[in-house]
């Protein structure tokens, strides 16, 4: 292909051009992948910030049937016996420690309710587990429905081997795996313990972003840019300068 403009003629490499657009279209496609997390999570946002709006009490009502963020309010007794620490889970200011899991038991439920109580921090050595006790008295829990903290790769099992007393340290567990540890069914959600409740530690609640909205626009913005300067140097390398005397050949 050939076309002249001016003193010069835009003439692209069959290989340029293959090459050209592979890149230009994976630069695009990885720009509007960019767009749409941004936009999946600000949804998160607007469902964390809808989640309080009203309140719905789980009885008779599955908690696979409401949003992510539902705010809920259920009756049962923490079983202070089996408690999960997942590990590897920062603080509101980024202090290591660990984010406690107690199971609920419900009259006339068939799965556990895991409810997480916050963030407690390391003891002095991993040996030295923090004291997490609690009262299974009859209450009322209120908190927001979200699901088990996932990692960006999951790397091996989330139980140390020869791992068995209580609390049980376990390293972002799936619903399976906390099954597994327990020995009953549990819930598809838990419940993020409101910091008006008693019997709590640190509980600081924020949508599981991990990138914020604008981190992934700017993402975005800098693929899109890349895929201009992509159609720029191709063109710049696929035009050729005339010579004059081609210029005024018939």
């Amino acid at each position: 292909m050939s076309l002249r403009i001016g003193s010069r003629t835009f003439e692209p490499k069959a290989w340029a051009v293959a090459l050209t657009a592979a890149l230009l279209a994976a630069f695009v496609s990885l720009g509007w992948w960019q767009v749409g997390r941004a936009r999946e999570k600000q949804a998160m946002i607007e469902s964390f910030a809808r989640g309080t709006e009203t309140s719905v009490t789980l009885q008779g009502v599955s908690v696979d049937e409401l949003p992510r963020y539902q705010h809920v309010t259920v009756e049962g007794r923490y079983d202070p016996d089996h408690q999960v620490l997942l590990d590897n889970m920062p603080s509101s200011t980024g202090q290591p420690g660990y984010r406690v899991l107690t199971p609920l038991r419900r009259d006339g439920a068939t799965r556990l309710l895991l409810v997480d109580r916050g963030w407690v921090p390391l003891g002095a050595t991993r040996a030295q587990l923090p004291q997490v006790r609690v009262g299974a008295n009859l209450r009322m829990v209120a908190g927001r429905l979200d699901q088990l903290p996932v990692p960006g790769i999951r790397l091996g099992p989330a139980e140390a081997p020869g791992e068995k007393g209580w609390p049980r340290v376990l390293l972002f567990p799936t619903q399976a795996d906390v099954r597994a540890v327990l020995g009953e069914p549990v819930e598809s959600r838990i419940v993020l313990l409101d910091a008006s409740n008693p019997d709590g530690y640190e509980r600081v609640w924020h949508p599981s972003l991990g990138f914020p909205p604008e981190r992934h626009l700017g993402y975005a913005i800098q693929w899109f840019a890349l895929a201009l300067v992509l159609v720029v140097i191709f063109v710049a390398l696929s035009l050729k300068r005339v010579s004059p005397e081609a210029r005024t050949a018939p």
